[in-house]
């Protein structure tokens, strides 16, 4: 059998069980606030969640796009005639992936809410630099870093303003009254927060499996690339694989992580989660549509869940359990690059590419 469609199969089923961790690693980041507040039943609310994850995964391609062209540079694999060098690129996204899922897990078992996609990012880095494939720390710059500090800083302090915004508006009515309200408010902004999450990490893993695809000379079969422009293209087939995955892993939970974010860092109401949703799913949509910036769902909410919780006082905050999130995010980038690169260079020295 043709050693070069085994790796791109191998790369393909990895990429949708990365898909799959990423859905159950990240199905509280959607629901988590509306389940700590009952607005929705957890069963519920993951039905709603992964519904939500497919529409958003099939309304755009923008994000793919910066995964699959703006992190590293394999295109002189997939051009290149030469088997063992098209061998050598599907390695490194096989490596990659392996990096974002063995993170994904480690950081699941403790219920630390870190982020999937820096997860994934940190993985194509780490196996670029072991393969000393060309590196695109401009487009790591301007998509990742810079999103990865502003994304959170922007949820936070929008979450904060508008949250006092809120309370000044709704002093003098009834407290009980107007949290019911805002439970059922709270299932639109938990139904919106899930499409972003479908929009940005499901996106994330199509732009992998189009790498794979590239790389292992696939690309022309499947009309990837436009021969004039070459403008990247998604297959519908990728599209809905992807959007099958992470939907299936959201289902699945992630009661762990759900636990952090519900009611570890702060005890919410119904209007402080339907704040946090709102903002959340805002700075996603923006990212996705405006930026193609692949920013993490996971830090978003978190950092908008901290700015609501804030207007009670500062100190309602559990800011140990905040400060373990953050040391999280900050070990989540090099964590998966060395993962990816032992698993480069270990599966390069395996198969003798």
């Amino acid at each position: 059998m043709d050693l070069n469609l085994v790796l791109v199969v191998t790369v393909i089923v990895i990429a949708l069980a990365f898909d799959y961790t990423n859905g159950f690693h990240d199905a509280a980041n959607a629901i988590a606030t509306s389940v700590s507040t009952r607005a929705l039943t957890p069963r519920v609310a993951l039905i709603m969640a992964a519904i939500m994850n497919v529409i958003g995964a099939l309304l755009g391609t923008d994000v793919a796009k910066t995964i699959g062209k703006g992190i590293i540079d394999i295109q002189h694999y997939s051009a290149s005639p030469d088997i063992g060098m098209q061998r050598e690129g599907l390695i490194i996204v096989l490596a990659a992936l392996i990096g974002a899922v063995v993170w994904n897990l480690i950081t699941w078992w403790f219920g630390l809410p870190s982020s999937s996609s820096h997860a994934l990012i940190g993985g194509l880095v780490g196996a670029g630099l072991a393969s000393a494939t060309q590196i695109e720390w401009w487009g790591i710059f301007t998509h990742v870093i810079i999103p990865m500090f502003g994304s959170p800083l922007i949820g936070f302090f929008l979450g904060y303003f508008l949250m006092k915004l809120v309370l000044r508006m709704l002093a003098n009515l009834p407290y009980h009254r107007t949290m019911r309200h805002f439970r059922v408010l709270q299932t639109i902004s938990a139904a919106a927060m899930a499409l972003g999450h479908g929009l940005q990490d499901a996106q994330k893993t199509m732009g992998v499996i189009v790498m794979a695809l590239l790389a292992g000379g696939y690309g022309e079969h499947h009309n990837i690339l436009d021969p004039v422009t070459g403008e990247m293209t998604i297959p519908l087939w990728v599209k809905l694989a992807a959007a099958i995955a992470i939907s299936a892993g959201t289902y699945a939970g992630g009661w762990r992580i759900m636990r952090t974010l519900g009611r570890k860092i702060i005890d919410l109401d119904p209007a402080r989660g339907f704040v946090a949703e709102g903002v959340a799913a805002t700075v996603l949509y923006v990212s996705a549509f405006a930026l193609h910036a692949p920013i993490s769902t996971t830090h978003t909410i978190t950092s908008a869940i901290l700015g609501v919780g804030a207007t009670r006082r500062f100190s309602a905050v559990r800011w140990g359990v905040a400060g373990n999130i953050v040391v999280a995010w900050f070990l989540t980038l090099p964590a998966a690059a060395l993962v990816a690169a032992l698993c480069f260079w270990a599966t390069h020295a395996i198969l003798g590419v």
